[in-house]
């Protein structure tokens, strides 16, 4: 495992032993949290065609303003999203594509875990995502959403370009 190529990422990661079927749960019920009625009608009008001549962008920004506007209300009537409690907490030192490293000596080599790591995307969310240890302090990741994976990987290589403009400034 000494090819993976892993880039400094300022992440935190919340994880646990992968010995509780609630955390399955969680995992379906996040990566459908992005199913909502706003998201729905803008896949079926995309579908339709009538967003072709939209500007994208604009059109997600208003979504997610939505999104935001229901997450508001939701938690001014009291509804918010209960996450399963994890056992660990800690910095994430760097993350490769498939792959994690944290920043101390904490899982056990072979199992397999439950996690969320709370990534700086737009819309910023909890990612969940099983991983299994191949040592004390890296692992790799075994299952993650779709959208996720596309988002963690855009992540990935953000923090790659901004680590290669520091190192081209500094020269």
């Amino acid at each position: 495992m000494s090819n993976i190529r892993f880039v400094v990422a300022p992440l935190r990661i919340a994880f646990s032993l992968n010995d509780d079927e609630n955390f399955k749960k969680e995992f379906d019920f996040l990566g459908l949290n992005d199913e909502d009625s706003v998201g729905e009608w803008l896949k079926l009008a995309k579908a339709r065609g009538e967003t072709s001549e939209s500007d994208q962008v604009l059109l997600r920004l208003v979504v997610e303003l939505h999104r935001k506007l229901d997450t508001l209300s939701a938690y001014v009537k009291g509804e918010q999203i209960s996450y399963v409690d994890l056992s660990q907490t800690c910095d994430l030192e760097a993350i490769g594509y498939e792959h994690i490293k944290l920043s101390q000596a904490l899982f056990n080599s072979g199992e397999e875990y439950y996690a969320r790591i709370a990534m700086p995307i737009f819309p910023k969310r909890e990612v969940p995502l099983f991983f299994k240890a191949y040592s004390t302090s890296e692992a790799k990741i075994v299952l993650m959403h779709e959208k996720d994976e596309k988002d963690y990987n855009a992540y990935l290589v953000a923090r790659e370009r901004a680590l290669i403009r520091e190192m081209r400034a500094r020269l």
